[in-house]
């Protein structure tokens, strides 16, 4: 199982691992459904290479932001720090995916935007084209990767 980024670094101490399927999690008894993770590979069968070099494109964006956990679970890839902070959907002519920021954040390039509490929102987006993945997504990326990594509860 791959672990997650920050087990100890982070002000909430180690993370819980499930008993029953090996995963980490930021908090102890997180709900969740006990499924291995399939191959990375299997999301990409039968799509365009241009599928997965957007996917690429992104994991480099999330990466520079530090340690990037890749969770490929059966519908969705999920990319984690300490949390899944942004989740991806390869499909055969765009990749589907979301980040989580702590605020609401308002762009034409979202789909749409999701509060489930005051730190929590997803912001929804597709990509047909590895050119989108620009800097706008790397900002994105790295407010997500701050909430993955729990320190927007720091403040």
């Amino acid at each position: 199982m791959p672990s997650l980024a920050g087990g100890d670094d982070a002000p909430f101490g180690s993370l819980w691992t499930c008993p029953q399927c090996g995963r980490a999690f930021a908090n102890r008894n997180q709900t969740h459904t006990c499924r291995p993770l399939v191959a990375l590979d299997d999301h990409f069968d039968g799509k365009p290479p241009e599928i997965r070099a957007i996917f690429d494109a992104v994991l480099a964006v999330a990466e520079r932001c530090g340690p990037v956990t890749v969770l490929p679970e059966r519908t969705r890839i999920a990319l984690a720090a300490r949390m899944s902070f942004c989740a991806l959907q390869p499909r055969r002519a765009w990749v589907d995916g979301h980040v989580v920021l702590a605020r609401r954040l308002e762009s034409p390039r979202f789909r749409r935007i999701e509060t489930f509490g005051p730190c929590s929102h997803l912001h929804a987006f597709r990509f047909a084209s590895v050119e989108e993945v620009d800097d706008e997504v790397a900002a994105w990326l790295a407010e997500a990767y701050e909430v993955g990594m729990q320190r927007h509860l720091e403040r």
